[in-house]
């Protein structure tokens, strides 16, 4: 056995060498730095940020970089360094309304006060490559400052008619759940589902929006507002007692109007769906929206019978990390768990072919 562990060790050692090789590539081609995969894959660290539970650019950037690319090893890497940081305290809610806006749109109106902001956005772009630029060469960028004026939410308008349910008014001394700190327990509130789908797989997460558009827990919804940009972090110091700037952080917002519900006693309104996520990540903050509506489906009184509407299922099966350790463990040795599968199986089929003589007789 000590020899099998040294020589395993070794072959371990090695592979680590071998890896680092991999990952630095070419030497003749300069090595990437995390400030070129922040400024030029910032979409990407965007996603390792949102999924890792960190707002660090720097560190989501050298994990991508670590990583190989891997979005997932990079997600694991930053929430592993996260689990040694101190928590210091909870900031005040964000202001999503005082938002630096630098994109903002709405599919559900096309006059908001305000205007709409397409900002940077694949929206409208060709999907074609670009294989005869130069290298470094760039057309001149169109700038842009961020809108600093506040631009009220189109959900608050179609409140201000009642046409919308509530928005629920945070209860004073109420304590928000941790999913960090907490493990995930059944029912769930809404605080926890939000942070669980802010963590969660952005590709399971669309593709279980994409099942509700599709029929299975299908509620009609519109994109009321995406909107992108910067928003202050405030925090209260309990030697000051007052709320005092941390600086901003770059975040998106998703408001879904979905199918209107009412009944004998309640008058129709819309119903809402809500996304927020790290950095520009709109497909993220949409599935976001489209599966926490889904998800408020009980609540609504409606019958629960897709898969997004599950919230066992949703919640359980989201996290990337999880499902990646679940999954990859596949790859370490079980030669002793294989073995004892195939004595068994062995057995019956001498069992199978024992006995089969006798049925063919009993024929």
């Amino acid at each position: 056995m000590y020899v099998a562990a040294k020589g395993g060790e070794r072959a371990i050692e090695n592979a680590h060498r071998l890896l680092a090789h991999e990952r630095r590539g070419d030497p003749a081609v300069p090595e990437l730095t995390p400030e070129q995969i922040d400024g030029q894959l910032s979409l990407a660290v965007d996603r390792v940020m949102n999924e890792g539970s960190l707002y660090d650019r720097e560190l989501a950037a050298l994990a991508v970089k670590q990583a190989r690319g891997d979005l997932i090893e990079a997600i694991f890497l930053v929430r592993a360094f996260r689990a040694t940081l101190p928590r210091l305290g909870t900031t005040e809610p964000v202001d999503t309304g005082a938002m630096m806006v630098r994109r903002r749109i709405s599919a559900a109106f096309k006059d908001l006060p305000g205007g709409q902001v397409l900002g940077p956005t694949f929206d409208y772009t060709h999907r074609l490559l670009d294989t005869e630029a130069p290298a470094g060469a760039a057309a001149e960028p169109a700038r842009a400052e961020p809108e600093a004026a506040r631009m009220p939410r189109v959900t608050d308008l179609l409140a201000h008619d009642d046409l919308i349910e509530p928005s629920r008014a945070p209860e004073p001394n109420a304590v928000v759940g941790d999913l960090t700190h907490d493990p995930l327990s059944f029912p769930a509130g809404r605080d926890v589902r939000l942070q669980n789908l802010a963590r969660g797989d952005e590709g399971f997460l669309l593709a279980l929006g994409y099942s509700t558009q599709r029929g299975y827990g299908r509620n009609h919804p519109f994109a009321g507002e995406i909107r992108f940009g910067e928003v202050e972090l405030e925090f209260v110091p309990p030697e000051l007692g007052f709320a005092v700037p941390l600086g901003r952080v770059a975040m998106t917002e998703c408001q879904m109007i979905n199918q209107f519900a009412g009944s004998a006693a309640a008058a129709p309104r819309f119903t809402r769906g809500y996304g927020l996520a790290f950095g520009q990540c709109e497909r993220k903050a949409m599935s976001m929206a489209l599966v926490d509506r889904a998800l408020r489906g009980r609540e609504l009184g409606e019958e629960g019978k897709a898969p997004a509407q599950d919230e066992e299922f949703v919640l359980s099966h989201s996290d990337n990390v999880q499902a990646t350790g679940f999954v990859e463990h596949l790859k370490l040795p079980h030669y002793v768990d294989f073995q004892a599968e195939l004595g068994l199986l062995r057995r019956l089929r001498a069992e199978f072919d024992a006995a089969a003589p006798v049925q063919e007789a009993a024929e």
